[in-house]
């Protein structure tokens, strides 16, 4: 178990306070005029997916999470639950809910390996890749001279989730995604 000065309270960092685990989602530094300096933090709870802001001061030390990871296969989803098992041994499986996987899970493909984390033996979520490659099973026909809202088109990838793309992607494209904001990158190939 490690502490950390207020300053040291930076961006991707994990802490423990009051028993919960975050993640530090943005930090900064600053002083008011006369006063001491102060770190104001935005926090995401890693348990509840929360985020809150906290202002750590000067004399504040804070304990650094120690969050393991391990290796886990996707399966499939239905009704709300996530089906994973160990990445080794698909035959020891579980299931977790849809705000445990967030909205990154919307990208998985069956069989993807992702990490899970933990925290104290005790599941918190996933690390999901950034990108992804997805193939577009449904994309409406091009409309000539429909360029007045941006050239933007809704589609359908393999996973059941829709994103916006240019109009020139057509269906049985594979097209690679940002998972954290979910928007369209670019054309892979067929």
């Amino acid at each position: 178990m490690s502490l950390l000065e207020y300053s040291e309270v930076t961006e991707k960092k994990f802490i423990v306070l009051d028993g919960q685990p975050y993640e530090v989602i943005s930090a900064h530094v600053f002083r008011k005029q006369q006063r001491k300096p102060v770190n104001a933090t935005k926090l995401k709870n890693l348990m509840t997916g929360k985020v809150t802001e906290y202002s750590f001061h000067v004399s504040e030390k804070v304990e650094e999470a120690e969050i393991e990871s391990r290796e886990v296969k996707y399966l499939y989803n239905s009704r709300g639950e996530w089906w994973f098992s160990e990445a080794e041994d698909s035959s020891k499986r579980f299931k977790v809910t849809e705000e445990q996987v967030g909205p990154q899970g919307k990208f998985l493909k069956a069989n993807t390996v992702v990490e899970q984390l933990l925290f104290r033996e005790q599941p918190m979520g996933f690390k999901v890749p950034i990108t992804a490659e997805l193939r577009v099973v449904e994309a409406p026909p091009n409309v000539k001279g429909d360029t007045a809202t941006g050239g933007q088109k809704t589609v359908v990838l393999e996973t059941g989730a829709t994103i916006s793309v240019p109009l020139f992607i057509n269906e049985g494209e594979i097209i690679r995604i940002n998972t954290e904001t979910g928007e369209y990158r670019e054309r892979v190939g067929k």
